[in-house]
């Protein structure tokens, strides 16, 4: 690996710090963590793009913002890719709640997202996405002095894992915002066709596609209940025990369970229904513009620093629909995903060498059989996950104490995350991010448990929360882990696919950046999908897999995990059996 592919995470000697100027233009500093007083400079807002312009192609500094949700998106439109940054709100969160700090950042609401805002101060918001008036935070001095703050606190720390936490959160931040600059491909005529064929033509305002309606009848039909709404479900509850089918709920597993000719019509009515209401053509026509699928990505949308998003379900693609995803013409899709990410994070970090050594290969859970833990792939399976997420009863609960004989280290960490959490304690990820902690609700509920007079059910109320409480943090090291995995393959990804030449065939929605160059389109949790030109997609899978070792070693250094990618070029995302 190059010192330039080495560095591109690491701090840099240049920190371009940007904030509002009181005369709503903007101020711009070039600091250094030597000198991070340096006198600012004014930039009329006009001229805003055309100077971070000159410094990016000059300095290619760490581009030091209050969040990159409301800077990046307006340079990326005019052409102008900032190459590193330092997103202030994301990076306050990890350094507020963090347990890896003596001395954590003073929790404010100014630096939290608006969703996090909203509960501290009852203001409405969702995690910066209004793009409107600034807000206090973003003025110069308020950015400036927070981006000092968050130095000093990473200075306090024992080594350089927060401080790479923080580089590759804000890494994702860019590449979320790259992503919905430049689009996901979208083939509207495909979708369109998929619905038509799965639901019928498209119905009038209010109406139920063709076949949900003869399905609707078919049900009314078997349950002797023609008025029959199938979409209530204290209706559809009622009709079917009036038929004597005597189920809980209308969940999907419960109906499956059961024998009567209206489950296989019911389930397939609720099948149609999800599609129709989750990506049916009002979807469409609210996604969907000149031929791309834009949604808003929230990078650490999640606790355990996993993503989110907002609009669109866009880390919710149905497999119906992937054929929808559709390249642009001369380009192809290069798609890349890691089987079992998780459980070889678990025996990585945990340094288990025969947990590693089952890992070895494409399947973790034949490595299991073959260690003897288990008889099976299934119990294999069933073991691991339940191990993750702290299943104490069925199957998993029954093969769970196997594991921890032969992977007595894995096991072992996450066992004490679950005790510790069990306490009311709070544990972190391998690079820092640290599990909320308990609320005042949590804490009263197991100190009147404890009390001389605690009844029985406050006892077996707090023993239930303490475990609940458990399993999430059994679950927390290992998926928040993973994410970070996931954020330095991806930052891998950006850096190395800017090597790449430029296009011979453009792809202009992709926007005025990645119109002509390979560029990344969609993320989920283990899975991206590069937009390539079509001749450099050898090139872009080598990309990929190059990245992921990348991350690797950089994640769990001296320590031998494999975590191999299942790598597919396709004009379409359709995931094929």
């Amino acid at each position: 690996m190059s010192d330039a592919r080495q560095t591109h995470l690491s701090p840099d000697p240049v920190h371009a710090v940007v904030g509002r100027a009181p005369d709503g233009g903007w101020q711009i500093a070039l600091c250094t963590e030597q000198n991070p007083d340096a006198q600012p400079e004014h930039v009329a807002d006009t001229e805003l793009v055309a100077r971070v312009r000159q410094i990016e192609a000059e300095l290619a500094p760490r581009w030091t913002v209050r969040s990159l949700r409301s800077f990046a998106p307006r340079l990326l439109a005019a052409g102008v890719r900032p190459r590193r940054a330092h997103d202030l709100v994301l990076c306050h969160a990890i350094l507020r709640d963090t347990a890896a700090l003596n001395a954590p950042l003073t929790p404010s609401p100014l630096w939290m997202r608006t969703d996090e805002a909203e509960s501290e101060t009852g203001q409405p918001g969702l995690f910066d996405v209004d793009l409107g008036a600034p807000a206090p935070a973003d003025q110069f001095d308020a950015v400036h002095a927070q981006w000092v703050a968050q130095l000093t606190a990473l200075r306090t720390s024992a080594d350089g894992r927060l401080r790479l936490l923080c580089a590759a959160e804000s890494a994702g931040a860019l590449v979320a915002e790259e992503m919905t600059a430049a689009g996901l491909p979208w083939s509207v005529d495909v979708h369109e066709g998929i619905l038509h064929q799965q639901l019928g033509p498209r119905p009038m305002r209010g109406a139920r596609p063709a076949h949900m309606a003869r399905l609707a009848t078919a049900i009314g039909d078997l349950l002797d209940d023609p008025t029959l709404n199938p979409d209530s479900p204290p209706r559809l509850l009622r009709a079917l025990h009036r038929a004597g089918v005597f189920v809980e709920s209308t969940s999907k597993w419960e109906l499956s369970q059961i024998e009567h000719p209206v489950v296989e019509p019911l389930l397939e009515y609720k099948r149609l229904s999800r599609l129709f209401t989750a990506n049916g053509w009002a979807w469409l026509d609210e996604w969907v513009r000149d031929g791309r699928f834009r949604p808003v990505y929230l990078t650490g949308g999640v606790v355990t620093g996993r993503w989110a998003s907002v609009g669109g379900g866009a880390l919710q693609i149905p497999r119906l629909l992937r054929q929808a995803v559709s390249a642009d013409p001369g380009w192809t899709l290069v798609a890349a995903d890691v089987a079992q990410l998780e459980p070889r994070v678990l025996a990585a970090m945990s340094r288990d060498t025969a947990m590693a050594e089952a890992a070895r290969g494409r399947d973790l859970y034949e490595g299991v059989v073959r260690s003897g833990a288990v008889a099976t792939r299934e119990e294999a399976k069933y073991a691991v996950l339940g191990a993750m997420y702290g299943a104490t009863t069925g199957e998993s609960g029954r093969l769970v104490p196997r594991l921890r004989k032969v992977y007595p280290r894995a096991m072992g960490l996450v066992d004490a995350a679950a005790r510790s959490g069990e306490q009311g304690g709070v544990v972190s990820t391998l690079l820092g991010r640290s599990s909320p902690r308990p609320d005042e609700g949590w804490r009263s509920e197991q100190s009147r448990a404890s009390a001389p007079d605690a009844a029985g059910g406050d006892e077996s109320r707090a023993r239930s929360r303490a475990r609940e409480r458990g399993r999430f943090t059994r679950n927390f090291v290992v998926q928040g882990t993973a994410a970070e995995w996931a954020l330095l393959w991806l930052a891998e990804i950006r850096h190395r696919l800017t090597a790449l030449p430029t296009a011979s065939a453009p792809a202009p929605e992709s926007g005025p950046v990645f119109g002509s160059h390979a560029h990344l389109a969609f993320f989920l949790h283990d899975e991206v999908i590069v937009h390539a030109p079509r001749d450099q997609a050898d090139a872009v899978a080598g990309v990929l897999r190059a990245a992921a070792d990348a991350a690797t070693r950089r994640l769990f250094p001296g320590f031998d995990i494999d975590i191999p990618l299942d790598v597919h070029i396709g004009a379409d995302a359709a995931k094929h059996a």
